[in-house]
């Protein structure tokens, strides 16, 4: 007999809601959930493979403690039990030696990161970090900076748009399926699409314009846009009397900051035309508030990149398109729709942590960077320099360090100091293959995890029920940290055992009942859209309680609120500006050893224009390699006009070393490789399109 299961994706980050059919405890079909408004039943090509990775042969069966050098890939199998314990006897040894700080955990963020960041504060360490800085780390600070909200509390009304612009948010190949088929909609009723990007993709094919930008140039064209918009008188007037702080100040000065910036001025820079640039100005005016300047995903490119965030923003403000139908609104929680918290274990009392964060994270070297989330990236330069103490073990839950940091011959020398390596994770990643011990987690379908409260228009609440039993001995990463806890007299802080007792506490003061998911695999908490009355009802977070084009949050660290620009150098002869992304078929790091994955995307190519390709003697389908000052690595040229010459471009997550995903095994080539590790040191982020490297033919 066939069963119905309603839970949530994690193929990627997105968590889509899904119903997943069942059949002699097996599952025979995932689709979208088809009571969800903007999923209807859609799913993307990853949440279909979830079915693949359920069944897959080459992940991680059991718990295992090396037994040779690491990455040897030797190991024994143990019981659970002798891992949890193996591992609670190392890290109390390291902790009584070197402090709690000593340890660091970092994540990909998930439905249950209240429990490990729980974890951490029970064990005394500040280092929880997530993937989220590497990611948009320059996005959330620019956020705050403006609104004093963070990105993840901004939503974006893509169905009723009448004109979004996209700076390289390559959205059809790296796709959330709600807010696509919402867009889908919006460019049926005839709203315009404005792409900007040095490489031709799939979300530029269908763009109403595309901009093939000179790569690195992106605040340049909006210094640009923001010139003819204030000469212009082009802004919405009312919005910025009535929320722009000290607007009859802060508007004419910005004004004086871009007279400069002249669009003529900027198609020098940038390689647009100066009439086109301002003809995109007149146009969104013209349809404004319901225009939607997009702030990116991924807002790791450059060291500038706080500023050229902080511009897209300031975009949106300038048309008024902050809380706006077909613009930007700020998503509305539980309380907004009268309702308690969801429960969450890291609201307990912890003992007091005095340590700093490892990274710098809120202090000397990153002092308004969000530290929920952490800065990564220097993770290697504080075990190599004990900068400022030393880091003994470090928890992976599915974060993977060699293939997400820049310069990952780096970091895995750094790794290499460690006392302790511990993966938890559902693949043999690189970092598991790498690990002194590995957990692995159940998946997806295979497990239960912490009720997911969805902020929004219509803040809702979704679930993810086990599907199936695990196919394998594997386990809950709720139910693994909780064990590691209770060897650590930690247990208390942990008062569940089942993900039932999880899901109680999470919604004792939320007023809705575990039943109430039955129906449909989600609790909407209002029958109407919540937004907020744009006359007097828009409650920025910043000191003001206004929209900050001058911000406190910079200018009382220390940080100009605006920078002149910097003229972008042509690369020298023989060099490119690396340029990474991603593709529909695959997650990040997480997928490309996915049986059906691998079939639509089995590898990478590096992306080269006909003629720099020509120049140097590559044509297309020839091996080549590709080399910066801190590493090189071989991959396949895709020899194609759908580029700037100034840039090459690979897919993110290739060039896997691990054997036994066979899959995929030294399939392409890794980024992380030849990154250098670069960041913004104002926003946070890395700087992962700024590397500079050399490209020559191997045949």
């Amino acid at each position: 007999m066939t069963q119905e299961v309603y839970s949530i994706c994690f193929m990627c980050t997105v968590r889509c809601p899904i119903r997943v059919l069942v059949e002699n405890d097996d599952v025979t079909w995932i689709e979208g959930n088809p009571h969800v408004p903007g999923i209807e039943g859609a799913l993307c090509a990853k949440g279909s493979a979830g079915i693949a990775l359920l069944r897959d042969t080459e992940r991680p069966q059991y718990p295992m403690i090396r037994t040779a050098a690491r990455g040897a890939g030797q190991w024994r199998r143990v019981s659970w039990a002798e891992a949890l314990d193996y591992v609670a006897d190392k890290l109390k040894a390291i902790v009584a030696q070197h402090g709690p700080q000593s340890v660091v955990f970092g994540e990909r963020a998930n439905l249950n990161t209240h429990i490990s960041k729980t974890f951490m504060k029970a064990l005394g360490s500040p280092n929880h970090f997530t993937h989220d800085a590497l990611c948009k780390g320059s996005v959330n600070t620019a956020f705050r900076s403006l609104t004093g909200y963070t990105d993840p509390e901004i939503g974006i009304d893509y169905a009723n748009t009448k004109h979004i612009i996209l700076y390289g948010r390559n959205i059809f190949e790296s796709l959330e399926i709600k807010a696509v088929n919402n867009l889908m909609k919006a460019l049926a009723k005839g709203a315009k699409m404005t792409y900007i990007d040095p490489r031709f993709n799939v979300t530029a094919s269908k763009a109403d314009r595309h901009w093939m930008i000179r790569p690195g140039t992106d605040l340049a064209l909006n210094y640009a846009l923001i010139h003819v918009i204030l000469n212009e008188e082009l802004y919405d007037l009312a919005f910025a009397v009535r929320w722009i702080n000290d607007h009859r100040q802060e508007l004419p000065a910005l004004k004086k900051f871009v007279e400069n910036y002249t669009p003529e001025w900027a198609e020098k820079e940038t390689g647009i035309p100066a009439q086109e640039i301002v003809a995109l100005a007149r146009e969104v005016s013209a349809v404004k508030p319901a225009v939607i300047f997009h702030y990116g995903y991924r807002g790791a490119h450059h060291t500038n990149e706080i500023y050229f965030r902080r511009s897209i923003i300031i975009l949106n403000a300038l048309m008024g398109s902050l809380e706006a139908p077909g613009g930007l609104f700020f998503k509305k929680g539980l309380k907004a729709a009268g309702r308690g918290d969801i429960g969450k274990y890291v609201s307990q009392e912890f003992p007091k942590i005095t340590a700093p964060r490892f990274d710098g994270s809120g202090g000397a070297k990153f002092p308004i960077a969000d530290s929920s989330h952490g800065n990564p990236q220097m993770l290697a330069h504080a075990i190599e320099n004990e900068d400022p103490y030393p880091i003994k073990a470090l928890i992976c839950n599915r974060f993977e360090p060699l293939q997400s940091i820049p310069d990952s011959n780096g970091v895995r020398r750094a790794l290499d100091k460690l006392d302790l390596v511990v993966a938890i994770d559902v693949n043999f990643s690189e970092i598991a293959w790498y690990a002194d011990v590995l957990l692995p987690e159940s998946t997806y379908l295979e497990r239960g995890d912490s009720i997911q409260a969805v902020s929004g228009l219509k803040p809702q609440l979704f679930i993810r029920k086990p599907a199936v039993s695990p196919r394998y001995d594997t386990k809950p990463g709720w139910w693994i940290i909780k064990e590691l806890a209770n060897r650590l007299d930690l247990g208390r802080y942990f008062p569940y055992d089942t993900i039932e007792d999880i899901w109680n506490f999470q919604l004792a003061q939320v007023g809705v009942k575990l039943a109430d998911f039955d129906k449909k695999g989600f609790v909407t908490l209002v029958d109407d859209p919540i937004w907020w009355d744009r006359e007097k009802g828009i409650h920025f977070k910043t000191p003001s309680g206004k929209f900050e084009i001058t911000s406190a949050l910079m200018e009382n660290a220390s940080f100009p609120s605006f920078i002149p620009y910097e003229p972008i150098a042509p690369p020298p002869v023989g060099a490119f500006r690396l340029m990474v992304g991603r593709v529909a078929a695959h997650t990040h790091v997480s997928t490309q050893n996915n049986l059906y994955l691998n079939e639509l995307v089995p590898e990478n190519v590096l992306w080269i224009n006909t003629a720099s390709a020509e120049k140097l003697g590559i044509k297309d389908g020839v091996q080549v390699e590709v080399s910066s000052k801190v590493g090189a690595v071989r991959l396949k040229a895709k020899v194609t006009d759908f580029i700037h010459p100034e840039a090459v471009f690979m897919l993110h997550g290739f060039g896997k070393n691990v054997p036994v995903q066979t899959r995929c095994y030294q399939k392409g080539g890794s980024d992380a490789v030849v990154q250098e590790n670069i960041s913004d040191m104002v926003g946070g982020s890395p700087a992962l399109d700024e590397t500079l490297v050399q490209v020559r033919p191997l045949a």
